[in-house]
């Protein structure tokens, strides 16, 4: 050679940007959404305008207020506030929605630094702040299809010792009680192929923090249709492909997002069962985006040669 060409890293480049990967899991999202509003009704639409709006809206306030660069344009806002939508019930009031948002936005996300420096996924605590405050925002509500004697949701029913209403099938296309793009696993699982094929997530966080609560509620239950309950039920697969696969509030390795998913899986499954909550994948969550810095530590590897600091 010639020349040398030395320069300061990062030395791999890719043309992938926040918005392009922002872009991907709204187009992944698409499937559920339209599900929504079809199970639903027109309420569902009206849910995630609000707080898609309300989240898009709150940001560009804030930057102009703090006279920061304008972020609206990455599409993180956009994919907050429809996370937020589909993870409410139909039954939720539209200025519930916009409380919820701006919360999540302003609180979570940008008072911590913007996106890349929030601690814990700006949807699940904006579900959880809305989940404490509203008590409509608690439990879930029935599609307009649903043919139903009981108000409770199936983990609800679990939980009560109720008889299940919903068939297995009605579980998958989404005929059961929970929150507007919860229900629909057929939907979901879409998206989560669309993720996996474009390389947006790796497939070990959904797949290991499903399984999890599947063979966990499986040894507890010591029923195969009971665990096919708990896995088509509530937010899990939501949860699992769309907010547990987070690139901020997630571990960086891979070794790390297995620990993670794994710990989400036992914590959903303990709250679940001797939790008063019949549901726990958000409480899970957000558990585990707290411990995130220490297993991304546990998990890294040690160089050649390297030196573990005491």
């Amino acid at each position: 050679m010639e020349k040398l060409i030395v320069s300061t890293s990062p030395h791999l480049r890719s043309t992938t940007t926040t918005q392009t990967v922002m872009r991907d899991v709204l187009i992944a999202l698409l499937p559920a959404t339209v599900a929504s509003v079809v199970l639903f009704g027109i309420k569902a639409a009206f849910i995630v305008l609000a707080c898609v709006a309300s989240a898009v809206l709150s940001e560009a306030l804030f930057c102009i207020i703090n006279k920061r660069p304008q972020t609206v344009g990455d599409l993180s806002a956009a994919v907050t506030g429809l996370l937020l939508a589909l993870n409410l019930p139909a039954k939720t009031e539209i200025w519930q929605c916009v409380v919820g948002s701006v919360f999540a936005i302003i609180v979570v996300k940008c008072l911590f630094g913007g996106i890349g420096c929030n601690f814990a996924n700006p949807a699940i605590t904006g579900r959880i702040f809305m989940l404490i405050c509203f008590a409509k925002v608690a439990g879930g509500s029935h599609t307009v299809f649903a043919d139903v004697t009981s108000g409770a949701t199936p983990l609800a029913a679990i939980k009560a010792g109720e008889e299940l209403t919903p068939t297995l099938t009605d579980m998958l296309i989404g005929n059961r009680g929970g929150a507007i793009g919860e229900t629909c696993a057929v939907a979901l699982l879409l998206g989560f192929i669309y993720l996996v094929l474009r390389k947006v997530i790796h497939w070990e966080t959904p797949v290991i923090f499903m399984g999890t609560v599947f063979v966990l509620s499986l040894i507890i239950k010591g029923d195969l249709n009971a665990a096919l309950y708990q896995l088509l039920g509530g937010g899990l697969i939501i949860g699992a492909v769309f907010m547990a696969t987070d690139y901020v509030t997630t571990p960086i390795n891979r070794a790390g997002k297995c620990v993670f998913a794994l710990g989400c899986g036992i914590i959903t499954v303990l709250i679940r069962f001797w939790g008063s909550y019949p549901e726990g994948v958000s409480f899970s969550i957000l558990l585990m985006n707290i411990l995130s810095p220490y297993i991304e530590k546990m998990c890294a590897k040690k160089p050649l040669g390297g030196v573990k600091n005491a």
